[in-house]
């Protein structure tokens, strides 16, 4: 964030539109990289210090969701397994296993963009966030820029529907 922003004290609803912004880079990239467009930022203190995107594909690994990839870089900026504090940015609802990292590593806050209805982990398809957890809670704030998100999601299928046709 620039500096001047971290002086100022802006709505959270500014805020989360604003690193929301950043995560829509980040799905971007997956997008030019052939990857389903999902990115990720996570915040500490009004600044990013994780970003990730899919790599699924490139890394040939079921794991390699942006929440993921983005959580092992804040672990490794942190020196430990534990986020807290922490408010990770998704442009898509997490599923269940990046639902279940985020508890693990105590992440604070969740923001998501567009809704996961095949593999949601917030209300789409489970809801393992409104179940009390023994260890952690998470807050949770859905659909910001949700038609972002899902605006780019839809022109990645499309492209890959028109692709698949080509080639047969």
């Amino acid at each position: 964030m620039h500096p001047s922003l971290l002086k100022k004290k802006l709505p959270q609803e500014e805020l989360d539109e604003f690193f929301m912004m950043e995560a829509l880079k980040e799905a971007k990239k997956a997008f030019k990289e052939d990857e389903v467009p999902v990115g990720c930022v996570i915040v500490h203190d009004k600044k990013i210090i994780a970003r990730g995107h899919n790599q699924t594909e490139l890394l040939k690994d079921a794991t390699a969701h942006a929440e993921m990839l983005s959580i092992t870089s804040a672990n490794s900026y942190f020196n430990d397994f534990r986020l807290e504090g922490v408010t990770l940015y998704s442009t898509l609802e997490p599923c269940g296993m990046c639902a279940s990292a985020m508890f693990l590593a105590r992440v604070k806050r969740l923001v998501w963009a567009a809704k996961d209805i095949r593999l949601g982990a917030n209300g789409s398809f489970i809801d393992l966030f409104s179940i009390k957890h023994p260890m952690h809670k998470i807050e949770v704030t859905s659909n910001i820029l949700q038609e972002e998100a899902s605006q780019l999601m839809k022109d990645f299928f499309k492209k890959v529907r028109h692709e698949k046709r080509k080639t047969t």
